[in-house]
């Protein structure tokens, strides 16, 4: 193949095909530019309902809506040509029924171009994953901490700890047997997530669950130090663009009220130059 010829996107069969192989890498990404940087290094880009969060300033996920989802997975749609692009079904959107989930799947996928949809539950989803697959809708399941489950859950906690091990084990044989293609373990234990990492025979992302998982994913203002309202104990930050900004907001606004921008350089002649023959 040419060094110019056009590098498909990969498809949910080959991911599932990574089990057991190199580490699948993903962050997630809600705007074009950001999908633009992410795109030649990641398998898959997840448009997350994290987007709630990290960019509309919600306390959690469970007031995003279908139209953010499409919105901004139009948005990254636009700068992927390497990775494939997975988006999540928002809380309120697929429990009600399978034919429900089926919906919102496929408005998900056929207006924005996803590979994919990710939905969070594990046995009582299941039916519901297995509904999906059987009319075309690729799925990667999430179980462990699942966010929009928050209320019940009593709060951002580790999963499956002592005897809850057993439920979570359960969770992740049912959507793999279902039919989901991959599934992401949140906040997991290192030797659970390594167990069923182990027993699934489909792909493990991990997001706070080690590195025995078949791939990782972070929310990329988290990595970037973007997102700095509070800070997971999963979270290495590869740098602080956060403070980057305030920095280069701070000189702008010093130069402006100094009258030091716009410079000579920055501004137009009264008479346009000479051409010259």
């Amino acid at each position: 193949m040419s060094a110019s010829a056009k590098v498909s996107a990969p498809m949910p069969d080959d991911i599932r095909a990574r089990k057991g192989g190199a580490p699948l890498v993903s962050l997630t990404a809600y705007t074009t530019p950001m999908a633009q940087v992410l795109d030649p290094h990641c398998d898959f880009v997840l448009v997350g309902d994290s987007v709630g969060m990290v960019l509309h300033g919600l306390p959690s996920t469970l007031g995003v809506t279908m139209e953010m989802m499409i919105l901004h997975g139009q948005a990254v749609r636009r700068g992927l040509s390497k990775a494939m692009m997975v988006v999540d079904l928002p809380f309120g959107s697929y429990e009600a029924s399978p034919e429900e989930a089926y919906r919102n799947a496929a408005r998900l996928m056929a207006e924005t171009g996803a590979g994919a949809v990710k939905l969070e539950g594990g046995v009582t989803m299941a039916p519901t994953i297995a509904f999906l697959v059987a009319r075309g809708i690729p799925v990667m399941a999430h179980v462990g901490l699942t966010p929009q489950s928050v209320n019940t859950l009593g709060g951002y906690r580790v999963q499956g700890r002592g005897a809850a091990g057993a439920q979570l084990r359960a969770d992740a044989h049912a959507v793999a047997e279902a039919g989901a293609f991959a599934v992401v373990l949140e906040k997991v234990p290192e030797g659970l997530a390594d167990e069923i990492t182990r027993a699934v025979p489909v792909p493990t992302v991990g997001i706070g669950a080690s590195a025995a998982c078949d791939g990782q994913i972070l929310v990329v203002d988290d990595m970037l130090g973007l997102f700095t309202a509070f800070k997971p104990k999963f979270v290495k930050r590869y740098a602080t663009l956060g403070e980057q900004a305030e920095a280069a907001v701070a000189a702008y606004a010093e130069e402006v009220r100094a009258r030091q921008f716009p410079g000579p350089e920055h501004a137009f002649a009264d008479a346009a130059p000479e051409k010259r023959s």
